[in-house]
């Protein structure tokens, strides 16, 4: 059996990256592993074909790494193609990023008239719905990452449900796990100058914006912890825009911005809540994380994993992603909850290793091999 998996970069970085190995590792001894990319990881027992694309802008880049890909899987006769990016020439396509015409359309409710209309003629986004709409309407299997996705793909693209597949991404329960607290929760607040007993809210992300941090820095402002709250943020991002926001609200010395962490488990074993405020997630890893370290997740509607938590038992999901006063009692609430909740967020976690989400994508590969 010979696989092909593609992916623009697999650097064993992010969560879907993780999420790949994981599969790749399940096949491992049992399938002639391709992985087509522009850069990698080295991978045991796994083949690599280096895709070359445009880097002079998003827009060429997306299209010419495409194109090569394209070009190069007629090279190879493989038993299955599996994309995890927006690419046409795969038998399961993997919508990991979910519908970038739903994260428009959000866009367009907080943006300013003027980037609305960029976004109807800039040609990165023209791109990507062309690519987007292929990709659904060309794969013979759809995987998605959350009900959300799936409906939001039968909305905007009108693709027949028995097309779609949801497997939720899974986590590593072994190492996001509560006992982390023990080992790092006061050696992580030390080099960080964090009093053990302040209150520590953890935002993971990257893409500020998107992930919502403004609302969490304005909810922050109106909760009366003074010196004993602590804001946590991990992520890339526009980091002078939000220290002079949060300087506006008079919580700078409250807020601490470190970029994305190799180790961030113990960051979580770090913090007493995890707030994720989101536009538009199709299904933040990061939540997940938290909630199998222990933490009582608050996050919003358009979350993918909000699916998978009962408001009230193991966090909080809100309806209206800038409604900070609202965020700003749910923090409360959760901060004084912290250990019940916590323990029923991992309770769920738990139901969702990334063990399971591999095995059950492995059947929706076998399931479709006869029929190539």
């Amino acid at each position: 059996m010979k696989l092909i998996f593609i992916k623009k970069n697999f650097l064993i970085y992010g969560g879907a990256e993780n999420y790949m190995k994981t599969l790749i590792d399940r096949f491992r001894g049992k399938a002639d592993i391709h992985i087509m990319a522009r850069k990698w990881a080295e991978t045991p027992e796994t083949t690599f074909h280096r895709i070359n694309s445009i880097s002079l802008s998003s827009f060429l880049s997306m299209i010419t790494f495409n194109l090569n890909v394209c070009r190069e899987i007629k090279h190879i006769k493989a038993d299955c193609i599996i994309s995890f990016e927006r690419t046409t020439c795969q038998d399961i396509y993997r919508a990991g990023e979910g519908c970038h015409i739903e994260w428009l359309r959000l866009r367009r409710t907080i943006e300013p008239w003027w980037k609305r209309y960029i976004f109807l003629i800039h040609p990165l986004h023209i791109a990507l719905l062309h690519l987007e709409k292929k990709a659904f309407s060309d794969t013979k299997l759809i995987i998605a990452n959350s009900n959300m996705v799936k409906s939001q793909i039968i909305n905007h693209y009108a693709v027949p449900e028995k097309k779609i597949k949801v497997i939720y991404n899974g986590v590593d329960t072994k190492r996001f796990s509560p006992q982390n607290t023990q080992i790092y929760r006061t050696q992580v607040r030390k080099e960080l100058s964090i009093s053990e007993d302040a209150k520590v809210i953890l935002f993971v992300g990257s893409g500020f914006e998107r992930k919502g941090l403004g609302t969490l820095i304005r909810a922050a402002s109106l909760i009366k912890s003074g010196k004993n709250l602590k804001l946590l943020i991990i992520g890339r991002g526009n980091i002078n825009k939000f220290k002079s926001m949060a300087k506006k609200y008079g919580i700078q010395n409250s807020i601490i911005f470190l970029d994305a962490q190799s180790d961030v488990e113990k960051f979580y074993a770090a913090a007493d809540i995890f707030v994720l405020p989101t536009i538009y997630d199709p299904f933040s890893n990061a939540t997940l994380e938290a909630m199998a370290s222990g933490l009582p997740v608050i996050t919003t509607r358009n979350n993918g994993v909000a699916e998978l938590i009962q408001d009230g038992e193991e966090g909080f999901i809100l309806e209206d992603l800038t409604d900070y006063d609202t965020l700003a009692e749910k923090i409360g609430i959760a901060l004084s909850s912290r250990k019940a909740m916590g323990y029923k967020a991992r309770l769920k976690a738990e139901e969702y290793p990334i063990e399971k989400a591999a095995e059950e994508f492995m059947k929706s590969i076998s399931g479709l091999i006869p029929y190539n």
